[in-house]
């Protein structure tokens, strides 16, 4: 068993990748170059952009581990969408319309929260998962640690590539690669394949090597003009689009 586990020991961390099949083509083939092996992906599978069904076949296809993220609730579940940000509640009626059957069945069995190898992901929060919280600062974090059983915890939602690290206290920032040290615990946002939010309009994603205990943000640009036009020409809102080159 131990032997053969060597060859898994480089994941892929996706999260956020909203249906943005441009954004999540290049960060497959840059994984690839990096001699990723397994996947996992954080939730909000689907969302915002216009290719829902690819975005979601290409997930399955890699086999990866997956956790259910907000939007992919409420684009499975025939849901009340009063709370929702109108431009948001738009694209979850228009991709509720294109998941078959079965690929909405897929998203509405994902469990809020996953053991994968030695790690955990989550979409949004570990003490009530279901409820959609953001974590931003110290004492969201705080309350999330409370309920971490593994050194390492990936989570998406906010969009914003932040780690959190617990020691006797939290400390937290952006990150670029980080070595992962003993006797501590790990709250990192992967960033937003799909949709990022930090100003940086480039897909992100995290490569985690197992054997030298480092995870590292990757930028990875892509096609955004052809994103933003399938946006357009399925008729969903052109601010949606705009965002894309914003990185907002």
């Amino acid at each position: 068993m131990f032997a053969t586990h060597k060859q898994f020991m480089k994941y892929a961390i996706l999260g956020d990748i909203h249906s943005n099949l441009e954004a999540l083509q290049n960060v497959l083939a840059d994984a690839q170059a990096q001699g990723v092996t397994r996947y996992a992906c954080v939730g909000d599978i689907v969302g915002y952009n216009a290719n829902p069904v690819e975005c979601l076949s290409k997930v399955r296809e890699l086999g990866a581990a997956c956790v259910r993220g907000n939007h992919d609730h409420y684009c499975s579940h025939p849901e009340s969408l009063h709370g929702f940000h109108p431009l948001a509640a738009d694209v979850v009626s228009w991709t509720r319309k294109q998941l078959t059957p079965e690929q909405q069945e897929y998203l509405r069995n994902l469990r809020y929260v996953a053991s994968v190898e030695t790690f955990t992901i989550v979409h949004s929060t570990l003490d009530m998962p279901e409820q959609w919280g953001y974590v931003f600062d110290r004492l969201e974090a705080e309350a999330n640690f409370n309920y971490q059983t593994t050194t390492l915890c990936f989570y998406g939602h906010t969009h914003m590539p932040l780690a959190f690290e617990k020691t006797d206290s939290i400390r937290f920032g952006l990150y670029t690669k980080l070595k992962v040290g003993l006797g501590r615990k790990y709250f990192i946002n992967v960033g937003s394949v799909g949709q990022p939010r930090d100003g940086d309009p480039r897909a992100a994603y995290v490569v985690y090597d197992m054997i030298n205990n480092t995870v590292e943000l990757r930028r990875i640009p892509y096609d955004i003009e052809k994103t933003q036009r399938k946006i357009l020409d399925a008729g969903l809102p052109g601010r949606i689009a705009a965002r894309l080159a914003q990185g907002r």
